[in-house]
């Protein structure tokens, strides 16, 4: 990557989220240092690219144009890379890929393991974050391609399905509801439920569940906890019950410290995607990562058979 190209990446970032403070957490790099990269640019330009006057950074029209160029030319740097690697026919390079937690913490894993064994010469970078962080991680050209969870807007990506995921209900062994394979979702309301914090892909995905089947009185929440994880202990020292993705509990019920419980009325399903930028080129490593994606065996790994 070009000197002229890293400075390029940050002024995108900030025409993108409209934000010095935003850009420099996704860039990694001081607010300060986001701030010089700029005036460099507007110096060599000498024009102001950005209005900062109002709450949000806009583009000047000056900056609009430089904008438009901008992605052409680090497209136009990414295939230059693309048509270097196949004269030399040699699969290097490394990707950067973005996740939303359940499916970086839970899945990915043993995928990136795998993957690597067959593409050694591959450096895969992971990066972690909700589903909206790494929608802005994408739309800012950190990450190659994004892996999350629910529904994602489309208005400047494209998104591919790439495997069903299933909610379930997970309660400890010593539970009333241990030995049931399901449960109607009327029944949850009775018991005190342990929920993510608002925002969370998984708790939007329990409340429209919940409406759908005309479940309007609230549930009994009796903890809200950040994480997946301290849930899970949570629940599996009986202090109530709870619904996380399949996948987050595979381990737990693999050893039998937790149940799993599917719903009775219809299975509580949502679908992980593949998010790419319209119209980026995508690296030879990038092509390769994503058909392995799109080839892997997911359910052999959910079910825990080598």
């Amino acid at each position: 990557m070009g000197i002229e190209d890293h400075k390029l990446k940050v002024f995108c970032t900030v025409a993108e989220t409209g934000s010095f403070s935003r850009s420099s957490e996704i860039i990694h790099l001081t607010q300060p240092a986001v701030s010089l990269q700029i005036q460099a640019i507007e110096e060599m330009y000498e024009t102001k690219l950005f209005d900062r006057s109002g709450s949000a950074v806009k583009l000047t029209p000056a900056g609009e144009i430089l904008y438009k160029y901008a992605k052409e030319i680090l497209n136009l740097y990414a295939s230059a890379e693309k048509d270097i690697g196949e004269i030399t026919g040699f699969v290097k390079g490394s990707i950067s890929i973005g996740a939303s937690t359940t499916i970086a913490n839970y899945l990915l894993p043993g995928v990136i393991a795998d993957f690597r064994k067959t593409r050694p010469k591959i450096k895969v970078h992971l990066r972690v974050g909700n589903t909206k962080r790494v929608v802005e991680y994408l739309n800012a050209g950190n990450i190659d391609l994004g892996l999350v969870e629910g529904d994602v807007a489309r208005q400047k990506m494209t998104a591919e399905k790439l495997i069903s995921d299933e909610l379930v209900l997970i309660v400890s062994s010593l539970h009333p509801w241990a030995d049931k394979k399901n449960i109607s979702i009327i029944e949850i309301t009775k018991e005190p439920f342990i929920s993510r914090e608002e925002g969370s892909g998984t708790r939007q995905m329990i409340e429209k569940y919940l409406s759908k089947h005309g479940i309007t009185q609230n549930m009994k929440i009796s903890m809200v906890l950040g994480s997946t994880e301290a849930i899970k202990e949570a629940v599996e020292i009986g202090m109530g019950v709870s619904i996380v993705s399949r996948w987050a509990a595979k381990k737990e019920s693999r050893y039998g410290s937790l149940k799993l419980l599917s719903f009775k009325e219809e299975k509580m399903l949502r679908d992980f995607s593949l998010i790419f930028q319209k119209n980026a080129v995508a690296s030879h490593a990038v092509d390769e990562f994503s058909s392995y994606l799109k080839t892997y065996p997911f359910d052999k790994l959910l079910s825990g058979e080598e």
